[in-house]
C-alpha cells in the first residue's frame, strides 16, 4: 500500500497548486483571491525531494498569521500593498475606514511614523508600505516591539510601483514597546 502513497500525494498536491496559479481572467476565481506564482522546482530534485519542498512551502504559508488592514476606501496604493501581501502568502481582511487616527492611536502607531494605511498582524502593527519580507521576518523574530512602519508613501516601495520604475531609498523603522525607534530594514533598490 505504501508504493501508491507518493503518487497520490503528487498528483494531489499538483491539483491543488493548479488553483493557485490561475490566470486573472479565469471566470471561477473571485477577484479578491490572492495570485501566487509557483516556481519551477529544481529537476535535479528526486520525486520525494519535490513534494518535501512542496509540503515544506505551504506549511510556512499556512503558519502566516491573519492580518487586517484598515485603509481609505478610494486608495489604490493601499489596495497595491494588500495585493503585495496576499502574494506573499497572507490571508488580508481589509477594512474600509475614513478615520484612521483612532486606529493608529488604538495600535501605538506614533503620529510622526504615519501612513496611509495601517495592518495588524500577529500582535504587531505595520504602517504603510513595509515589504511582505520585512513583516515576515517581525513575525520570525519577534521583537519586543509594538510594530514597524515605513512613513510616508516612497516611490518603489511595494505598492508605490510607478511605470518609469523611479524608485526612492527608504527606512523600515521599528516602534520598540519602550517607545525608542530603531531602524529595522533599509532599501535602496
Amino acid at each position: 500500500m505504501k508504493r501508491f502513497a507518493l503518487p497520490v500525494v503528487v498528483v494531489l498536491l499538483s491539483m491543488n497548486l493548479a488553483g493557485c496559479t490561475r490566470s486573472s481572467s479565469d471566470p471561477a476565481e473571485p477577484s479578491t483571491t490572492a495570485k501566487r506564482e509557483i516556481p519551477p522546482l529544481d529537476d535535479k530534485l528526486s520525486m520525494e525531494q519535490k513534494v518535501a519542498v512542496l509540503k515544506a512551502d505551504m506549511m510556512r504559508e499556512a503558519a502566516l498569521p491573519p492580518m487586517i488592514v484598515y485603509k481609505s476606501p478610494t486608495c489604490n496604493c493601499c489596495k497595491l500593498w494588500v495585493e503585495h501581501m496576499e502574494k506573499a502568502g497572507f490571508k488580508v481582511t481589509v477594512r474600509n475606514t475614513p478615520q484612521m487616527s483612532p486606529i493608529r492611536q488604538k495600535l501605538g502607531v506614533p503620529a510622526t511614523l504615519g501612513a496611509c494605511h495601517t495592518a495588524s498582524v500577529g500582535g504587531y502593527f505595520v504602517e504603510g508600505h513595509v515589504p511582505a519580507s520585512d513583516v515576515k521576518r517581525l513575525l520570525k523574530d519577534k521583537p519586543d516591539a509594538l510594530g514597524i512602519s515605513v512613513p510616508g508613501m516612497p516611490l518603489g516601495s511595494p505598492g508605490m510601483e510607478v511605470p518609469s520604475g523611479e524608485t526612492q531609498p527608504y527606512t523600515v523603522t521599528m516602534i520598540n514597546k519602550d517607545g525608542s525607534l530603531s531602524i529595522f530594514s533599509s532599501h535602496s533598490k
